[in-house]
């Protein structure tokens, strides 16, 4: 099996980038997200300061863009679609900054279209995208993330079709929202080995599975809010051993809403599956 890590969604400080890895070191993380869901608290310098010291201790960093930062507008054009721009814009500039692996954005919505057509608007728009990118050093991978919506787009299957069309755009696995969207189907390793070998067949040799994980609630198959460790029905020990049947590596990003449930579940992906070998 390929090399596991697991890290928080959120940087455990804001004051120093020194305080932030010294935090992710100590609890043991290999990984992290940087937390912008909810908009930008971190500058460039801020930034390559933390990729220098996350690199020197082998942590793994990702992006996570604001929520608004979405492809997939009716039309390439307007307030939205220039402000959703900019957000994936200075993601990536903080990403190269800083040398995340890739920028999480979720996929949009299906705004009265087709699912084929708000897949196709997604694809085209994020060429527009990374040509500006591409002319400021800032073509870095992004991640569409698996949504929590039965009824909207964003399923596992969109999330893969979405990157078979792009190159440099890989499906991000969210197996909280994936046992919500399925009314708690994920309780198996082969439900988690299925999903991941749909993921596998679409990424580059070499690069990691990117992983969401927490346990969750959820009502009429879509999702509520995350929720403590155990107090779910989402385990990870499944989805540990569906790792283990790939030689890919995997980096698995915690959102759960307290740090002893992410410790819990770094735990069992970490510490049991080297007890296994």
């Amino acid at each position: 099996m390929g090399r596991i890590r697991v890290g928080p969604a959120r940087v455990p400080s804001r004051e120093t980038a020194e305080e932030a890895v010294r935090l992710l070191v100590d609890r043991g993380y290999a990984a992290c997200e940087i937390d912008f869901e909810g908009g930008f608290w971190m500058d460039y310098p801020w930034a390559a300061r933390l990729g220098e010291l996350a690199r020197e201790h082998d942590v793994a960093l990702s992006v996570h863009a604001p929520l608004f930062g979405f492809m997939g507008h009716l039309e390439a054009s307007g307030r939205k679609w220039s402000s959703a721009v900019g957000a994936l814009d200075r993601s990536a500039g903080i990403a190269a900054a800083c040398g995340a692996e890739l920028v999480v954005l979720h996929p949009g919505f299906l705004l009265g279209r087709s699912r084929g057509d708000a897949i196709a608007s997604v694809v085209e728009q994020l060429g527009i995208l990374r040509e500006r990118l591409e002319g400021k050093g800032r073509a870095v991978p992004f991640g569409v993330e698996v949504m929590g919506r039965v009824r909207d787009l964003g399923s596992l299957e969109d999330c893969v079709a979405i990157a078979s069309e792009v190159d440099w755009v890989r499906p991000v696995v969210d197996f909280a929202h994936m046992h919500a969207t399925s009314d708690g189907a994920f309780l198996e390793v082969e439900r988690f080995a299925e999903s991941l070998a749909t993921v596998d067949a679409v990424l580059e040799p070499g690069a990691p599975f990117h992983v969401h994980f927490s346990d969750i609630a959820f009502a009429n198959r879509n999702e509520k809010h995350h929720l403590p460790y155990g107090e779910g029905t989402l385990r990870a020990e499944p989805l540990r051993a569906a790792l283990g049947r790939f030689e890919r590596p995997a980096t698995v990003i915690s959102e759960s809403p307290d740090e002893e449930s992410s410790q819990a579940i770094r735990r069992a992906l970490i510490d049991d599956a080297a007890g296994a070998h």
